[in-house]
């Protein structure tokens, strides 16, 4: 396992237990940031970097029983408590890497992503991978609860420029890897980016 990985099992190990409970306020940011990926009865979606699975429920609400649901996650300690949850009744979850998806090519309808840009190791490999498994025409949502300037507050940081999830930076990143930005969101109470996977 790279160093990434193991800082990235580390960090969110150590933080498992009590995600949930940290931020119990997110579920309506969550509910609306999948109804923007446009979903229908039937289709199929992956949760990348799902955590404790917080946005399952609202992902099988909306592609219904007939849908496939996924969650992946690098942290068994974060799937656990995905399951302790309940949220493994919502959705087949996983213990893989975005970077290598246990996937077919094209075989999912849309992709959604709360928080994980930021913890990518190689960002445009990575979206690269997300866009492999997504048929022509799929939809890429890139989901934080908060926008990037409260994030970096959070965290005693200021933003800049060059953050990966600026706009500027953000649209040439997903053009790269497949994705045309369709929509950008950034203000205090959500960043959400969304793309759709070019042909």
């Amino acid at each position: 396992m790279s160093d990434d990985h193991t800082h990235v099992r580390e960090f969110f190990t150590a933080r498992a237990t009590d995600w949930d409970g940290r931020f119990p306020d997110d579920g309506p940011a969550y509910a609306a940031a999948v109804a923007a990926l446009g979903l229908r009865e039937g289709d199929r979606v992956l949760d990348a970097g799902c955590g404790t699975g917080r946005a399952l429920p609202p992902l099988r609400a909306a592609v219904g029983p007939s849908g496939t649901v996924l969650g992946v996650d690098l942290t068994p300690a974060m799937l656990e408590a995905a399951v302790r949850a309940g949220r493994g009744r919502d959705g087949r979850l996983l213990l893989a890497d975005v970077a290598a998806l246990p996937v077919r090519s094209g075989s999912l309808d849309a992709v959604f992503a709360a928080g994980l840009i930021a913890h990518l190791p190689s960002p445009a490999e990575n979206l690269r991978e997300l866009a492999r498994v997504v048929r022509p025409g799929g939809v890429l949502a890139l989901f934080h609860p908060i926008g990037r300037a409260a994030l970096a507050a959070r965290h005693g940081r200021r933003i800049t420029p060059d953050d990966l999830r600026a706009e500027g930076s953000l649209g040439p990143l997903l053009a790269g890897a497949g994705w045309r930005m369709t929509s950008y969101v950034d203000e205090d109470a959500r960043f959400l980016a969304l793309a759709v996977r070019g042909g």
